[in-house]
């Protein structure tokens, strides 16, 4: 299957974030973090440790070389003097930071080797190799008594055929039934990449697979849309001439050149997550697709849309039609305007502990009053029955209760994550906002209630303040879409 035109790649970007900081300030290649970093129990005290990614990091004088912040979670929340920082020139990481490596660009938490701590999966996705520019490195970090203190590469050279290009860009992981059944699926512009257990701590996996002609692309993540206990693999492309986003597929890697890639056919998007949205026992797939149409009517929402495909026994068949979420949607707060990107930041979660998984939406470009891009993150509630939108709300700087205040370009909701830090059964959010103070930027985390996250008591991360002193494109938290969209 031949590759579509490419709608947008990071070069044009580039340009666009030129337009915005100025040709000075500007990265030769911004860091990519599609999906917000969840937290994960890395040292095994009982509670969860917050990820705050800075893939724009400097390190040792080496620009954007990237770095992963990790806060201990405690009883009352994490705070920023409990804290870990990871680079590439931290002892036990493989390979040496170097300029514009983007380490931390994407991560995925998981207990990968089923020892009780769990592991983080971090991919620089513009690391240069012996197999090229930009081909991109993954790095499992493991878990351990000490927290995150050795690593070993996963290189794409495990799998036959793979080209690499910006290998890393996305990452999503499971902890498997067993050893054998843990995974890690790797998004890659050369094609995304299956691992499967069992995993060991000296670089050891099991099988590896790519679909290099229907995969390459920009979000990955795993989900089981048919109950039979094993996850689905979603691949969702870099953007396509003629559509408001990129195909997605299911099980690519499950099909040979000559067979038929199971694409969904009904819509597209940017990126991808997964979870039991209506109780039914079997995972829904969840696409954002947040960029502008290209012909209005015919393809995408402007201001974007998020959409649903249900799960059932059978799976989710390649033409059916997906429920589609806007801001106009009967229930969801604010309205659809042309560069909102709804959609743009995702993650599925139970929130409210009801078993139905929620979805968390960012919309980084809402205006929030007279403030252009401030941005603004919705929560759709999931239902057992009857159409998704009912009962949403919506956090942004200007919410009572929440610490600073929108700016113009602040760019809140860049990326999204659900994970519960202080072990009382009630998931924290966290909200990244890339464009905060000159693009340095920060993360909030809302505390967990009975009916889901309040703004009261919510708390946030600067750069400056988990010890990242540079003055501007840090991108504490990540840059989400920002280099896609």
């Amino acid at each position: 299957m031949n590759k579509p035109a490419l709608k947008r790649t990071w070069r044009t970007a580039v340009v666009l974030l030129a337009g915005l900081l100025g040709a000075a300030a500007l990265p030769a290649a911004p860091a990519a973090a599609v999906h917000g970093a969840v937290p994960g129990d890395f040292n095994g005290d009982g509670y969860r440790d917050a990820v705050l990614p800075a893939p724009g990091a400097d390190v040792a004088g080496k620009e954007r070389a990237g770095a992963v912040i990790v806060l201990y979670g405690a009883k009352k929340g994490p705070t920023a003097t409990r804290r870990a920082l990871i680079t590439q020139n931290t002892s036990g990481v493989p390979d040496t930071a170097e300029t514009g490596d983007g380490f931390g660009s994407a991560t995925a938490t998981a207990d990968l080797d089923r020892d009780g701590y769990a592991d983080l999966i971090v991919g620089a996705p513009f690391e240069s190799t012996a197999r090229g520019e930009d081909a991109g490195s993954v790095t499992v970090l493991w878990g351990s008594r000490s927290g995150l203190t050795t690593g070993t590469d996963l290189p794409p050279s495990a799998a036959p055929g793979m080209d690499p290009y910006h290998y890393g860009a996305d990452i999503a992981a499971i902890r498997g039934a067993s050893a054998a059944r843990s995974e890690i699926l790797v998004a890659s512009w050369g094609g995304a990449v299956r691992f499967t257990g069992p995993f060991t701590r000296t670089g050891g996996h099991g099988p590896a697979a790519v679909a290099q002609d229907s995969s390459w692309g920009d979000s990955v993540a795993l989900g089981d849309f048919d109950g039979d206990g094993a996850p689905e693999h979603v691949n969702v492309t870099y953007g396509q001439a003629g559509e408001s986003g990129g195909f997605v597929f299911v099980d690519p890697e499950d099909h040979d050149r000559a067979g038929l890639p199971p694409r969904l056919t009904r819509g597209n998007g940017h990126i991808a997550a997964a979870g039991d949205v209506d109780g039914d026992g079997y995972d829904d797939l969840v696409v954002g697709d947040p960029d502008e149409p290209e012909i209005a009517g015919v393809d995408g929402v402007s201001g974007g849309r998020v959409l649903v495909w249900r799960g059932s026994a059978t799976g989710i068949a390649s033409d059916a039609v997906p429920e589609q979420i806007t801001q106009n949607t009967v229930g969801v707060p604010d309205a659809s305007e042309k560069g909102d990107a709804f959609g743009g930041a995702l993650a599925v979660a139970d929130l409210d502990r009801d078993g139905l998984a929620d979805i968390v939406v960012g919309a980084s470009r809402e205006s929030v009053g007279t403030k252009a891009q401030a941005g603004q993150v919705t929560v759709v509630p999931g239902r057992r029955t009857g159409a998704l939108g009912a009962g949403s709300y919506t956090f942004n700087q200007d919410t009572a209760g929440v610490p600073d205040a929108s700016e113009t370009e602040d760019r809140f909701g860049t990326t999204v994550a659900v994970g519960d830090v202080t072990r009382d059964g009630r998931p924290e959010l966290f909200v990244g906002a890339a464009g905060e103070n000159n693009y340095t930027g920060a993360v909030w985390t809302f505390p967990g209630f009975t009916a889901g996250p309040v703004a009261a008591r919510s708390q946030v991360f600067t750069a400056a303040s988990v010890g990242l002193a540079q003055q501007s494109l840090t991108l504490l938290g990540g840059y989400g879409l920002g280099w896609v969209i």
